[in-house]
């Protein structure tokens, strides 16, 4: 049976950069693309970052029991839904995944395929350098909202707070100071659950 390992981590962690790089170091280890209704951002492409939907066919998909998790935030900008799909791309007789997600999706990821089977692995990074990387990323966008940047940030102290965290009992935690030392120690990580690259 394989691991489904889930990232998971404040924004502006550099979630999405330490999974690229992941992905290409152990090409075994399968990506899931999760759901969103947001808009694209610039550089963002459809089915890699994400599936770009409506809100019209999120609920279409659960009416088709099709979503193992979702959750939702209040943007400035409206709600926005983020979910993961049993539509397919997850089977954990035939090897291993990896997906970004959230404390509250993890935990419905757990009971969906098991504890056994759902590694939890969290990126954390000093809160100065999280709103500085966030400023920059925010600042490249074709309509920049720092409003919805510092919604972003207020929410996940709240999403990732140490209790919260306490409370799951995730124990595997990768700095993400130094970019190179963290995709080590995710090499070193994934090496231990006897993954090859």
């Amino acid at each position: 049976m394989g691991k489904l390992f889930v990232i998971m981590g404040k924004s502006a962690t550099g979630k999405d950069s330490l999974y690229q790089r992941i992905v290409e170091d152990f090409p075994k280890l399968q990506e899931v693309v999760t759901y969103t209704t947001r808009p694209i951002r610039a550089g963002e492409t459809y089915g890699k970052e994400y599936f770009f939907v409506s809100e019209e066919e999120m609920h279409e998909m659960q009416e088709d029991d099709k979503i193992i998790e979702c959750r939702v935030y209040q943007t400035v900008h409206g709600p926005w839904y983020y979910f993961t799909a049993n539509d397919g791309q997850i089977n954990l007789e035939k090897g291993n995944y990896i997906l970004i997600t959230t404390l509250e999706g993890y935990r419905k990821l757990e009971t969906f395929f098991g504890i056994e089977q759902v590694v939890p692995i969290y990126i954390e990074v000093d809160d100065f350098d999280r709103i500085e990387r966030a400023l920059k990323r925010e600042k490249e966008q074709n309509t920049p909202c720092v409003a919805e940047l510092c919604r972003r940030f207020l929410a996940d102290e709240e999403d990732f707070s140490e209790e919260k965290l306490d409370e799951t009992g995730i124990d595997i935690r990768v700095r993400n100071d130094e970019f190179e030392e963290a995709v080590r120690k995710f090499d070193a990580l994934l090496a231990a659950f006897r993954m090859s690259t």
